[in-house]
């Protein structure tokens, strides 16, 4: 049975108007400590503002042991007029047997209310239904993340309601918005 993990090997590079989806490369290092130091950025993730490169260095050794494993990790956005990484996106939970993945995402501050998460999310959609074969792709934000709501919302998403003291986010118990999309929806 193929699985979803499978049509990770080759890592699919996906393309839309604006961006470039690919693996994230040590490269991209200053880029992304750039916007992960921002805590403004950092505020709704469950991870804390990068303090240091190293910080960075530490997230771009996990994503490179994930690709050299076969196992799924996130793609880099990457802003087609500069060639610059402006943020990052990923299949989370993955279930095989429910054809089933989560969405995560970050993006530069720099590049916000512009349109390009949205279309970074639409174009992952459309890569986890017609080539993977997906059911549902879902995403959950924290109740107060009112941009990554908005995202959701415009990549076609549908509100399922709030997950209640879901997650312990920064020692917190934090409510959840769930948001979904199923293949009868495209």
């Amino acid at each position: 049975m193929k699985t979803i993990e499978n049509y990770f090997d080759p890592f699919p590079v996906l393309e839309t108007e604006r961006l470039l989806l690919r693996p994230l490369t040590y490269d991209d290092l200053e880029d992304m400590y750039s916007y992960c130091s921002v805590p403004a950025v950092a505020e709704f993730t469950t991870w804390d503002a990068h303090q240091s490169k190293e910080n960075t260095k530490g997230f771009l050794d996990f994503a490179m042991s994930r690709y050299e494993n076969d196992i799924l990790g996130p793609w880099g956005i990457e802003d087609k007029r500069t060639g610059r990484l402006i943020g990052s996106c990923n299949y989370l939970d993955c279930h095989n047997n429910d054809l089933r993945v989560e969405l995560g995402y970050v993006l530069s501050n720099q590049f916000w209310n512009q349109g390009l998460m949205t279309e970074a999310v639409k174009r992952i959609i459309q890569f986890g239904f017609e080539d993977v074969g997906l059911e549902r792709i879902q995403a959950k934000c924290l109740v107060g993340n009112i941009g990554s709501a908005k995202v959701m919302e415009k990549a076609g998403m549908q509100f399922e309601g709030v997950l209640r003291k879901y997650m312990r986010v920064k020692n917190e118990w934090q409510d959840l918005k769930m948001y979904a999309i199923v293949r009868e929806d495209v």
